[in-house]
């Protein structure tokens, strides 16, 4: 069991705010830490980096989106007396070959696999809420998504899923140290089904249209995106039709005892909620 400081980064995010809420229904102690918590933590400002760590003897690390700076925090961490680390990563990382997509999450991986510490990746497939969320919600609920994905599958993780099992792991870490889950839901569908399923549910008469990743790109700079966050997320659709993580594991099921939720779940309880109504 954990009975030390429980560090959440990431917390204001989605899933390190379900992490936290998750824990402290367990009567774990949570230091809850971003850029605006009370406890503030900033990837680009490490000088406040020991006031967070102080105490704590495992931490839940979400990657920033750059390579590097999850070295030093290891560091840091060890010194600071830190003997766990759960770390949130990609599906199938290990399978990405030389994609320019996720060098911030595998050069995390490297800084944590390689400590010296006690260490678990939860490595996740992409997560169903982003399409109630960012960055697809806006273009569903006018009508159309259109993105540089054909019929290679995802295996669309629910967040209520990835929040249960990294809670799980950060209250008995000792059952999972030198683990790496690949968390997916239970079947892959396309982009294409996966709209499909929230315009029948929802009954709004929303469209999937395949576009090139070029013209991705530019769709998404012309909506205010920086050219490099632009083509990072169009070089994660190219990287998915190589189908490099198009499969689904029992990952969920071997550390919570029960399948994955459906994304049907969680279409139904988005369309509950109006998710996709302007």
């Amino acid at each position: 069991m954990n009975n030390g400081i429980t560090l959440v980064l990431g917390a204001t995010g989605n899933t390190g705010r379900r992490v936290a809420a998750r824990l402290r229904l367990r009567g774990t102690p949570v230091r809850a830490a971003s850029r605006s918590t009370q406890t503030p933590f900033d990837w680009f400002h490490p000088a406040g980096w020991d006031q967070v760590l102080r105490g704590v003897t495992i931490a839940y690390v979400v990657p920033p989106p750059v390579p590097g700076p999850v070295h030093d925090f290891v560091a840091r961490a060890e010194a600071a007396g830190v003997r766990h680390l759960v770390l949130l990563s990609g599906h199938g990382a290990d399978h990405w070959g030389d994609s320019a997509f996720g060098l911030d999450m595998r050069s995390a991986e490297d800084a944590v696999r390689g400590s010296a510490l006690e260490w678990t990746v939860l490595r996740a497939s992409n997560f169903a809420q982003n399409f109630d969320g960012h960055p697809f919600r806006v273009p569903l609920a006018a009508g159309e998504l259109a993105l540089p994905a054909g019929a290679v599958p995802e295996p669309f993780i629910d967040l209520e899923d990835v929040a249960d099992v990294a809670a799980a792991v950060l209250s008995e870490p000792g059952r999972h140290a030198g683990r790496v889950y690949e968390l997916t839901g239970p079947r892959g569908l396309t982009w294409a089904e996966a709209v499909e399923l929230i315009s029948r549910a929802s009954g709004l008469p929303i469209v999937y249209r395949r576009v090139s990743p070029a013209e991705y790109t530019a769709t998404l700079v012309q909506e205010g995106w920086s050219e490099d966050e632009a083509q990072h997320l169009a070089e994660m659709f190219v990287l998915l039709e190589r189908g490099a993580a198009a499969w689904t594991t029992d990952d969920v099921a071997t550390v919570l005892g029960r399948a994955p939720r459906t994304f049907e779940d969680f279409v139904l309880r988005a369309t509950a909620a109006d998710a996709w109504r302007c």
